[in-house]
């Protein structure tokens, strides 16, 4: 007797039935982010997906249509692990601040773990430029979400908005290039912390 099937995961272009099918299409997410991150978009393939999966090529197509709808769908699944990540670093978080340190942490950490992440999303802006521009506004959006309500709180300065969300954002990409996917012999917490000294002092309390 099959077990009930749970919610498909918000990257299935197809939902699986079973948890056989969403261990199935686990597998081929997972390697299709080997595929694309080792071989790029152009010199990947289904076939290639399929084998490293260990999946027959037509579990393929009881998911996904095409090469382009995989790699749409891994660019939200690589999207999501990022929202994850973050939020099981911001959970003993002692304020706004400090939120945004443990965030980049725990970014920094993953990038680490999955150093594919940069060439496949580098690679969506002209693969597929919605999923590119979507993973980017979401992660923007929560980082604005976290700023509001530590303004509320009194934790940061009361003018926070938008630009200051997407400011940080740029930050924390290109610290990640730097030291996850260039090099990653420093520690995380080290650059974290040196970032977050940039924000205590630009975007502290308003003065009393």
């Amino acid at each position: 007797m099959d077990t009930p099937a749970a919610p498909a995961p918000q990257f299935a272009t197809k939902e699986p039935r079973t948890a056989r099918g969403r261990e199935t299409l686990r597998r081929l997410i997972d390697a299709a982010g080997i595929e694309f991150g080792e071989k790029g978009f152009h010199e990947a393939s289904i076939s290639g997906i399929t084998q490293r999966a260990g999946t027959a090529l037509g579990s393929f197509y009881t998911y996904f249509n095409s090469k382009d709808e995989i790699f749409r769908a891994l660019v939200a699944d690589l999207s999501d692990k990022v929202k994850e990540r973050a939020a099981r670093q911001l959970a003993p978080a002692r304020d706004a601040l400090d939120a945004e340190r443990t965030a980049l942490a725990g970014f920094l950490e993953f990038a680490r773990e999955h150093k594919e992440i940069y060439r496949i999303i580098d690679e969506a802006e002209f693969v597929d430029p919605q999923s590119y521009r979507t993973h980017y506004e979401r992660t923007a959006q929560r980082i604005l979400q976290r700023l509001k309500s530590g303004a509320d709180r009194g934790e940061i300065r009361s003018d926070v908005e938008e630009t200051h969300a997407w400011a940080i954002m740029g930050m924390n990409v290109f610290l990640g290039m730097r030291y996850s996917i260039w090099s990653d012999g420093r520690s995380a917490e080290d650059i974290a912390e040196i970032a977050n000294s940039i924000l205590r002092k630009g975007i502290g309390p308003d003065a009393a």
